[in-house]
């Protein structure tokens, strides 16, 4: 359907839906283009043609009526609906799901859907739309006997897009819901997207990162107004790589590269001589560097990498400090068999203290000046391979993984 003036259309694909921040004017104008679509579809309704038809269906009586007017609206509206408006590379969210949520519904062909309402759905697709940012197929519903709420599901539980939800099975309200998506990063909303460049700047990182996958995360728990979501976005280009987390719509936590001349000239010696006190080698070049402010712990922590395996890692709290240098590239062995693992594990866990105190004293003199022998040592029976070192009567803990042979690849201290 095209109209006479198309000077409407030609405004839409102009600035602000390119790259430019939104300015009033040009607001105004698309505003004014709008009211002229719904304007002629009063030209319409006057044309004779219109009345002419209006009168010879009345004179004919016809028991079903068809309204001109309405098919209008409708065309009208599906044209609108139908433009794909690009508004910083943003596919803005189409006219008619807006109005009619109910319409971009996934249902499957299962005799459960049944038990949907009208009022069922157009929550299930308004909770996907405003809190998932995406529409699920739902597959299963079933009504509770006891609650009379009415339980669906959707997606995979085995994939990383699932929802499932509890709707009040007389209003059709939502009462519970958990659920979860994945996307590309660039289909994240606008109100996402906009932030990124200048949290980037705000830790030095560089603010050209690209969106490269987001992951959400949706709770709701009955007595709750409405579900808390949590969104994490990946950036990545060529020269590093960074992640945004989300809280609702507010920022919590910002993860960049960022430049080495960033850090301090004694946390990059530190960390050398860290590594060459853990491997019993001269420290590789450091690779890079990436800095995180968490905002939700109240934490900033500096991350650097030598060469491909070895990770220095500082954390500066409000209600903690720590240390942590590891290979991060030793671990679980690749085995062959359950039962090669049972008995690797087996081993781990029944290592005696005295053989891992004697390889990890050295190492933590050399790194902090620290007796161990001041240390009580205990056993994390929930992480086989890991073990822990108190300081009696003091909250000072100094963490220590170690393999079959006893060795020594992680380290961190705490002071809480």
């Amino acid at each position: 359907m095209r109209f006479k003036d198309e000077d409407w259309e030609k405004e839409i694909r102009k600035e602000p839906f390119a790259s430019s921040p939104f300015q009033d004017q040009h607001k105004q104008n698309v505003l004014r283009q709008v009211e002229w679509i719904k304007t002629g579809e009063k030209h319409v309704n006057d044309a004779p043609d219109h009345k002419q038809k209006q009168h010879t269906m009345k004179r004919n009586r016809r028991s079903v009526r068809s309204s001109p007017r309405k098919v209008v609206v409708v065309t009208t509206v599906a044209a609108v609906a139908a433009v794909a408006i690009i508004w910083n590379g943003q596919v803005l969210e189409p006219i008619v799901e807006k109005v009619y949520p109910v319409s971009a519904l996934q249902l499957s062909e299962d005799p459960s859907m049944n038990l949907l309402t009208s009022e069922m759905k157009q929550t299930v697709a308004m909770t996907m739309r405003d809190y998932l940012g995406k529409q699920l197929e739902v597959h299963y519903a079933k009504k509770g006997p006891i609650t009379g709420w009415v339980y669906i599901e959707a997606g995979d539980v085995n994939k990383s897009e699932y929802a499932k939800m509890w709707l009040d099975g007389k209003t059709g309200a939502l009462v519970e819901a958990d659920m979860r998506s994945e996307m590309p990063g660039s289909e994240l909303e606008y109100r996402f997207l906009r932030q990124v460049p200048g949290l980037l700047k705000g830790i030095n990182s560089d603010p050209t990162l690209k969106p490269i996958s987001a992951r959400r995360y949706v709770k709701m728990k009955q007595g709750q107004e409405k579900p808390v979501w949590f969104t994490t976005l990946f950036l990545e280009n060529g020269k590093g790589s960074g992640s945004i987390e989300w809280t609702r719509d507010e920022a919590v936590s910002v993860s960049g590269t960022v430049s080495s001349d960033t850090v301090s000239t004694d946390l990059i010696t530190n960390a050398r001589s860290s590594i060459e006190a853990l491997s019993g080698e001269p420290a590789p070049a450091l690779k890079s560097v990436t800095f995180t402010q968490n905002d939700k712990q109240l934490e900033e922590t500096t991350s650097l990498y030598f060469g491909d395996r070895y990770l220095v890692r500082r954390v500066g709290g409000r209600f903690s400090n720590e240390y942590t240098v590891m290979d991060f590239q030793r671990g679980v062995p690749e085995l062959k068999t359950g039962e090669e693992y049972e008995l690797y594990f087996e081993k781990l866990s029944n290592m005696d203290e005295e053989i891992i105190r004697q390889n990890a004293a050295p190492i933590i003199r050399k790194m902090f000046d620290i007796d161990l022998d001041k240390y009580v040592f205990e056993r994390d029976t929930n992480n086989i391979g890991m073990a822990t070192f108190r300081l009696k009567e003091m909250a000072n803990t100094i963490q220590v993984r170690y393999e079959e042979d006893a060795r020594i690849t992680m380290i961190t201290i705490s002071d809480l």
